[in-house]
């Protein structure tokens, strides 16, 4: 993984690893990062600017299936990032405002998009409405000043660990934990699916991730000849 280097969005800069974030023992490597904004008034303004983190065995896994392929081709490909998003995995996402948020503005746009996630694919039952409510009311009495960060650890058996930092340091606890695999999976794929608020952290995925497994096979193959 000696390819992995860190990124800077709009003066924020996202550190190659990160270890042990809230929830984890492990060690995660940056996949990629981008600007997140809207159109306002004919005016396009940046809102945050979003890191996605993958666990280290993630190149074994996306290898199998997407080795070789450019990253013009993982950027136009939707079973791409739907591999990240359910990949066997644990995820890390650092999402940092540019702007003054409040905790119900973000979250209630956050959870409109992951229940349109959600029943898209035919995952929305009472359990993940219930786990709506939950992430929901983690956000309600929050403010988010510029420079403050909001951080989702994603793990293997479904949970959704919330953290809160006031700047881009990464706590040691989580500040709450909400128990449903199909909405942890879907607050990673409203960032980086199908119509994922950040076109610009899917492109630096999929050429970073495209650069990786290429360097990850020409080590094998350096092996191989050895």
């Amino acid at each position: 993984m000696a390819c992995v280097t860190k990124l800077q969005v709009e003066n924020n800069v996202f550190p190659s690893t990160v270890v042990k974030p809230p929830n984890s023992n492990n060690t995660f490597f940056l996949g990629g990062a981008g600007h997140r904004g809207l159109e306002v008034e004919g005016k396009f303004v940046k809102f945050s600017v979003i890191g996605v983190y993958l666990e280290e065995n993630f190149i074994r896994f996306l290898a199998a299936k997407w080795k070789g392929k450019s990253s013009e081709e993982l950027t136009y490909s939707l079973e791409f990032f739907r591999d990240i998003v359910t990949g066997p995995f644990e995820k890390f996402m650092r999402v940092t405002l540019l702007l003054p948020l409040t905790g119900k503005q973000f979250s209630e746009k956050v959870a409109g998009n992951c229940v349109a996630i959600m029943k898209s694919i035919g995952t929305y039952s009472d359990a993940e409405r219930l786990a709506i409510v939950k992430f929901l009311n983690v956000f309600k009495s929050e403010t988010f000043s510029p420079g403050a960060s909001i951080l989702f650890t994603q793990s293997l058996v479904g949970s959704l660990t919330i953290s809160f930092s006031d700047d881009d340091s990464i706590p040691g606890w989580g500040n709450a934990v909400v128990e449903n695999k199909p909405l942890s999976e879907a607050v990673l794929e409203s960032m980086i699916g199908k119509n994922g608020v950040s076109p610009a952290a899917k492109r630096s995925l999929a050429k970073r991730v495209s650069e990786m497994l290429e360097k990850s096979n020409a080590e094998e193959s350096t092996k191989d000849s050895i």
